[in-house]
């Protein structure tokens, strides 16, 4: 490919409103332009890219025994009402009415869809299991869209759907779904890790998530540097402290903390530290009513977790509070309140002793409290925290670390939540009918070109693995449209590289070297070879690598080999 034959539009400065690094380079590379909020044109060199994780995805799938199809963006809304989630979705599902007021909405995601095809198609045990996959277009109405196509409102998935006659076999198709991400992932040259996720709105049971580490990622992530373990930070597990809580040595004592209602400013007014406090929060759930919620002051309230514990809930208002503790925020404790209000402490609370909470009195708090003397043992002791770092590992072989991370995938068992609803069943070899199980797993085929950004990048542009780069090498000549010995010797590299089998792309324009040199390494290609005429007079070459520091000369002869060895190293 020439750059004469192609369409380039970079640009020096990304736009003031671009946030993460691989908006502001992806719009800076001509990557993608911005039609709407959260709405983009992929540019030809940016398809190009979406294009090559696409491939590397249809062809692992394909491997894995999957079938492709294309299910329509369009969904009408009786499916969605017989699942229950078109009152329960939300305001992401766009909804609209055709000229006739039927309603549909613009598809986020295809579970009825796919469950609609199969439970009119499939009817007999002989026919399963069977798993089903696309990659289309997805639309969810964000309320705030942000980070380009890292958070878009359209955007394109890759979404497969498998069915059985067992849980037995969609554990083993989860499994080999597992692995199968793992070598998509691993292609694409990416850092990555699966972690052990909450199965959020999409229902079910198993789940996980495939993450690429990035500083910039949205998702904190929980992990054993010495084992395998990792898990979303909203289900890693938070273990009971391994030592037993230890016996009452002080009087509790009611102290003015005039002003102080966060547990780090009290402690430290107290002369001391915030694991020696317990902060109450207080919720209304509803089915229940008021309760509180016992943490230690370091320690941060693990919505997810709190929930399937107590149900749905929310944080209560000033009023509900004054009103069920007879004191307002910031004073709170467990000390002394009702005995029909629930408590429910965090593993860690429940081993301690001789702490600091609120007196349910404003400007004041108590010291040396504990349980079983001076209020009840805790009606329910739970995991409600977030982990943090130092945290022994659930699995037992080390301490847990954090990082960050960008979720592109996300496996589930979702067992016979939609099937159920949507009464897709089968014959069995007895001629009863029966349930199907379901599997569900989705790729951010989209996101991860967002994703390899941010992960690969530096002061000069992209870095893009090889594999989804949008060209393997960049031939830069000098003086292409001056020296018919340059012209020539970079047209016949062309010729050459093309006929090899590898994605080139010369630089024909009538620019300056130094322009030509910033938008290759904008861009992100990971092999660079320059032809000059004093090099060609000593039958050299200039290579250089997307990340190596110098350029180096090479013998123009065994250019082909050369290139052809590194990219079959990437």
């Amino acid at each position: 490919m020439r750059t004469s034959q192609f369409f380039i539009s970079t640009l020096k400065e990304a736009p003031s409103d671009a946030e993460v690094i691989s908006h502001k380079l992806m719009l800076r590379a001509g990557l993608i332009k911005r039609l709407a909020g959260g709405i983009y044109t992929w540019m030809p060199l940016g398809l190009k890219v979406l294009r090559k994780v696409e491939k590397v995805v249809r062809e692992e799938m394909d491997r894995a025994g999957a079938i492709e199809l294309l299910m329509p963006a369009v969904v009408p809304a009786e499916l969605w009402q017989e699942t229950g989630r078109w009152e329960k979705y939300g305001p992401e599902l766009l909804r609209f009415k055709d000229r006739h007021q039927r309603d549909f909405v613009i598809g986020p995601t295809h579970e009825e869809v796919i469950t609609d095809v199969v439970r009119k198609e499939i009817k007999s045990y002989r026919q399963l299991p069977v798993h089903f996959y696309q990659v289309q277009s997805k639309f969810r109405d964000e309320i705030r869209p942000r980070f380009g196509v890292m958070r878009g409102r359209e955007f394109l998935m890759k979404d497969g759907y498998s069915f059985h006659t067992s849980f037995a076999d969609l554990e083993r198709e989860y499994k080999h779904m597992y692995d199968t991400y793992c070598r998509i992932f691993t292609r694409l040259g990416l850092q990555f890790r699966a972690v052990a996720a909450d199965t959020g709105s999409i229902g079910g049971t198993g789940s996980h998530e495939f993450h690429v580490l990035a500083d910039s990622g949205e998702d904190a992530i929980a992990f054993c540097p010495d084992s395998d373990y990792a898990a979303n930070v909203e289900l890693a597990e938070a273990l009971a402290p391994a030592a037993a809580r230890a016996a009452a040595s002080q009087a509790m004592t009611k102290v003015a903390t005039p002003g102080k209602t966060q547990c780090a400013d009290v402690a430290a007014f107290l002369g001391a530290s915030a694991e020696q406090t317990v902060k109450a929060v207080a919720v209304m759930r509803t089915e229940g009513g008021f309760a509180l919620l016992l943490l230690r002051g370091d320690h941060e309230l693990n919505e997810i977790k709190a929930e399937k514990i107590i149900g749905e809930f929310r944080f209560a208002k000033d009023d509900e509070i004054v009103a069920a503790l007879g004191c307002k925020p910031g004073y709170i404790g467990p000390v002394g309140i009702k005995a029909d209000i629930p408590v429910i402490a965090d593993r860690t609370v429940a081993a301690m002793a001789d702490f600091i909470c609120g007196a349910n009195e404003a400007e004041h708090h108590l010291t040396g409290v504990n349980f079983g003397r001076d209020l009840p043992e805790p009606g329910q002791v739970a995991d409600i925290r977030n982990v943090v770092e130092g945290d022994p590992s659930p699995d037992g072989k080390g301490q847990l670390g954090l990082c960050r991370g960008i979720e592109v995938g996300h496996i589930f068992q979702l067992r016979t939540r939609y099937s159920e609803a949507l009464n897709c069943k089968y014959l069995d070899e007895n001629g009863k009918e029966q349930i199907m199980e379901m599997g569900c797993y989705g790729i951010g085929v989209s996101r991860i070109v967002g994703a390899a950004i941010e992960q690969g990048n530096d002061d000069k542009g992209i870095v893009f693995p090889a594999a989804i780069a949008p060209f393997e090498v960049a031939i830069v000549p000098m003086g292409y449209h001056k020296s018919e010995a340059v012209k020539a010797a970079a047209d016949q590299l062309l010729a050459d590289l093309k006929a090899a089998g590898i994605d080139v792309l010369l630089d024909d324009r009538n620019e300056r070297p130094g322009s030509m040199f910033a938008d290759m390494e904008l861009i992100g290609i990971p092999h660079r070879i320059v032809v000059g005429e004093r090099g060609l007079a000593e039958g050299k070459l200039e290579y250089k690598g997307r990340r190596d520091a110098e350029a180096q000369m090479v013998d123009a002869a065994g250019i082909v080999a050369l290139l052809q060895g590194k990219l079959c190293a990437a």
